[in-house]
């Protein structure tokens, strides 16, 4: 099979497509024709060596949806989707021909979406699911603030917190593109880097004086005073990245005063086993068109995928997609 490979770190120049042995299923493994597999943030960040734990030499990619065509008999034929936090660092990932999975990481593909469509849901959504509603239980009526709204992840926050029955204040440097998911969803938006707003501010104002129950810093860092800020009392902060710094300073007073909680999320501890079941549990909100992917802004064959890895650097808005 043929796949993008990098046995060194750096920017997208490092990969090159490579001829590799075609991969065979075991008892326990399935092996997936891969016919989309999009580009994240994180596997930029992985060629670049910025991410922990990465094995080389390596195939690179963590999304992926495709057809079974070596495993279980019952799922031959079968179009699967999946993601994880361990394919692409650990073991080869999607931007290739064939990728191999757990026999039970499979995760059958929601009817109404098509292969691109489905390969853009899986880090985005399983992280967005895992800080809104597992580690911060973002409950109806409550008001949740989502930093980075403008993002994939922060798109995807923004259709999880709608179907708890939350209401969604957006915050970004610039508003959701029109057609996108969440700028249908939102029901405010704030500006950020804006000299004349006042972010915690304006969502203090946006909420009675409250603050958010919850706020989701797709972001970190560089927004974290101003997301700390905007909490409500006993409100609850997830932190899933961090941009321009990695240290904050918190007035230790505010915090144990006003009862806040400050949580981390991080898909890469859910492997593509664990990762399968968070799909299974997205899947039916796909099915019923309540979710939708993410707008893809270009797609690439495999060739061309350092191509894709650059356009990705170059901060192209919408999801990138290769098809092996």
């Amino acid at each position: 099979m043929r796949a993008l490979c990098f046995d060194h770190f750096g920017g997208p120049d490092v990969l090159s497509v490579a001829e590799l042995a075609d991969p065979v299923a075991t008892t326990d493994t399935a092996v997936v024709a891969v016919k989309a597999a999009s580009v994240t943030p994180s596997d930029l960040k992985n060629v670049a060596g910025a991410m922990e734990g990465t094995v080389l030499p390596r195939v690179p990619g963590r999304d992926f949806a495709g057809v079974v065509v070596d495993g279980p008999s019952d799922w031959i034929g079968a179009e699967v989707w999946g993601t994880g936090g361990d394919i692409g660092f650990t073991r080869d990932g999607s931007h290739a021909e064939r990728v191999t999975v757990p026999a039970d990481a499979l995760a059958r593909k929601p009817r109404t979406l098509d292969f691109d469509e489905a390969s853009v849901i899986g880090v985005n959504f399983v992280v967005g699911w895992l800080g809104a509603v597992e580690t911060a239980d973002l409950a109806h009526d409550e008001t949740i603030a989502v930093f980075g709204v403008s993002g994939g992840v922060g798109g995807a926050v923004a259709q999880i917190a709608r179907a708890r029955g939350a209401r969604v204040l957006g915050v970004d440097r610039h508003a959701p593109a029109e057609g996108t998911p969440a700028a249908e969803i939102i029901d405010e938006f704030v500006p950020f880097n804006d000299p004349t707003v006042d972010v915690p501010a304006e969502i203090t104002r946006l909420t009675g004086g409250r603050g958010a129950e919850v706020v989701y810093d797709a972001v970190g860092g560089v927004t974290t005073p101003a997301a700390l800020a905007s909490l409500a009392q006993r409100g609850r902060m997830v932190v899933i990245s961090a941009v321009g710094t990695s240290t904050v300073e918190i007035n230790l007073r505010d915090f144990y005063h006003r009862e806040i909680r400050l949580l981390g999320a991080d898909s890469r501890k859910l492997d593509l086993t664990a990762s399968a079941e968070r799909l299974a549990l997205l899947s039916p909100y796909f099915e019923r068109r309540e979710f939708r992917p993410l707008p893809i802004a270009r797609t690439f064959d495999l060739d061309h995928g350092p191509d894709a890895y650059a356009a990705l650097a170059d901060r192209v808005r919408g999801r990138i997609v290769i098809r092996p």
